[in-house]
C-alpha cells in the first residue's frame, strides 16, 4: 500500500532547539558498525562469486571490547589488545561446497582497520573471536524459493528523510574534515576517535568535540594544550567558512580537560581510538544510515550494518526509506520535503510492503493533491528496482554508518 500525505508536525528546523551527533570514524560503536558491513559485503561478494547468488547470511552482532594501554606524554605501551567479536549467522556450505566464511571475515575485519585506523596494527592489537553459526531452516528457507525478489526475513519498520538541516550538515562535515585527508596532513598528531556534538538553540549553533591527541606525538601538557589550540583554531576557520547560516557559531573542544594535572587532564590516545582502554563498542548504537544520529527526528531501531542486504528489511527499507525520500525532493516539483516509512511482512516480496507512507512538507502554497500522483510514481519506481539497489547494497555502494 502506498500512502501520500501530508507532514502535519513541526519541521525540524522551525524547532527552537535541535540536536545532533555523530559518532567518527575511531568511535566503538562506528568502528563496529563499518566492520561489520565490511564483512557482509565480503560475504555477498564470494557467495556471487561461487553460486552466482547471496546466499543467508546476518553479520550484525559485533562487540568491540576494550582493550589495556599504559600512556605517557611521548608514547606507551599495549598491555592488552582490544577483542572484537564477529556474531550472529552465515551459510557455510552448500551442495557439500565450503565457504570459508571466518578467513573472508577475519580479512574483511583486517581489510578495514589498515584503511581506517592509521595507528591500529590489526595483528597486533586486536584479538579475534568469532560466533558465527547457520541460519534457521525457516530463514535459509527464503534464499531457495522461488521468485525474483528474496521474501523479507522480518516484520520490520524503518524510516527515512530528506533534506537533512543545516544543523545535521554542519554536525557530519566538521566530523568527516576532521577525519579526511586534509586535516590528519595538518595535525597528524590528532586521533580517529571523533565525536561531535551539535546544538543549535534559535539561530545560534554550538558544537561539543572530542577527538584525542596521540600520546607519541605530545611530549608535554604545556605541547598538548598549545596544539589543542591550533587545532580548535583550525576548526573555527572551517566552521566560519562552511556553516554561513547561523547567526552564530562556537565550537568547545576536547572540554574534560583540565591545565595542571598531568595525564589525568588531558585526552591522550595511544592507538587513536578510546577502545585501547576506554570504551567498548557495539554494533547499532551509532550512527543512522544518514550518517547521524538526528535527535528530534523519526528514527528506526533497527542495526542496518552487517545485514544481508537482498532480504534482511532492517537493512533494505532503512537505506531505501532515505533514498526514496532524497528522489522524492530531487524530482518532483513543488516538495520541500519529505519523511518516508517503509514497513514489511515477514515473508512477503521485499518490493510489495505492507506500508509505505510519504509525508510531504510543501513549498508555500502548495498542495499535496498536486503532487501525490506524482509522488507514488517515484515510490513504484524505486520499488520496481530493488533488485539493482539491492546489489549496489552488496557491493557496499551506499555507506550505512
Amino acid at each position: 500500500m502506498l500512502v501520500v500525505e501530508e507532514f502535519r508536525g513541526t519541521k525540524v528546523t522551525e524547532q527552537r532547539v535541535e540536536m545532533v551527533e555523530r559518532k567518527g570514524t575511531g568511535h566503538p560503536d562506528q568502528i563496529c558498525d563499518c566492520i561489520m558491513d565490511a564483512i557482509s559485503v565480503a560475504l555477498s561478494q564470494a557467495y556471487l562469486a561461487e553460486f552466482g547468488v547471496i546466499l543467508h547470511h546476518n553479520i550484525d552482532k559485533g562487540l568491540l571490547a576494550a582493550g589495556r594501554v599504559e600512556k605517557r606524554f611521548g608514547g606507551g605501551e599495549v598491555l592488552e589488545p582490544m577483542e572484537l567479536t564477529i556474531g550472529d549467522r552465515a551459510t557455510f556450505t552448500v551442495a557439500g561446497r565450503e565457504i570459508p566464511v571466518r578467513d573472508i571475515a577475519l580479512d574483511a575485519a583486517k581489510g578495514w582497520i589498515r584503511g581506517n585506523l592509521r595507528h591500529v596494527d590489526p595483528e597486533r592489537h586486536l584479538a579475534y573471536r568469532f560466533k558465527l553459526a547457520p541460519g534457521s531452516q525457516e530463514l535459509t528457507d527464503i534464499f531457495a524459493r522461488p521468485g525474483a525478489v528474496r521474501g523479507a526475513n522480518d516484520t520490520s519498520a524503518a524510516v527515512g528523510y530528506y533534506p537533512l538541516s543545516p544543523t545535521e550538515c554542519a554536525v557530519l562535515s566538521l566530523e568527516r574534515e576532521l577525519n579526511g585527508e586534509r586535516f590528519k596532513h595538518l595535525f597528524p598528531e590528532t586521533g580517529e576517535d571523533v565525536k561531535v556534538m551539535g546544538l543549535r538553540y534559535g539561530d545560534e549553533l554550538e558544537l561539543t568535540v572530542a577527538m584525542p591527541l596521540l600520546a607519541a606525538k605530545v611530549n608535554s601538557e604545556r605541547e598538548y594544550f598549545e596544539r589543542k589550540e591550533a587545532v580548535a583554531a583550525e576548526m573555527r576557520c572551517f566552521l566560519e567558512a562552511t556553516c554561513t547560516g547561523f547567526a552564530r557559531v562556537r565550537v568547545y573542544y576536547n572540554t574534560l580537560d583540565q591545565a595542571g594535572r598531568g595525564l589525568g587532564g588531558v585526552y591522550l590516545s595511544l592507538l587513536g581510538t578510546s577502545a585501547e582502554d576506554a570504551d567498548s563498542g557495539q554494533v547499532g548504537r551509532g550512527n543512522r544510515v544518514n550518517g547521524v544520529i538526528p535527535i528530534g527526528r523519526p528514527i528506526g531501531t533497527e542495526a542496518a550494518a552487517g545485514k544481508n542486504p537482498v532480504s534482511h528489511v532492517g537493512k533494505i527499507y532503512n537505506l531505501l526509506s532515505h533514498k526514496m525520500a532524497r528522489s522524492i525532493c530531487k524530482s518532483v516539483p513543488g516538495v520541500q520535503g519529505a519523511n518516508v516509512m517503509l514497513l514489511s511482512r515477514i515473508g512477503a516480496p521485499v518490493d510489495e510492503p505492507q506500508m509505505a507512507d510519504a509525508q510531504l512538507v510543501m513549498e508555500p502554497g502548495g498542495e499535496v493533491a498536486q503532487v501525490e500522483e506524482a509522488v507514488r510514481e517515484v515510490m513504484r519506481r524505486e520499488f520496481a528496482s530493488i533488485n539493482d539497489f539491492c546489489l549496489a547494497l552488496a557491493r557496499g555502494e551506499y555507506r550505512v554508518c
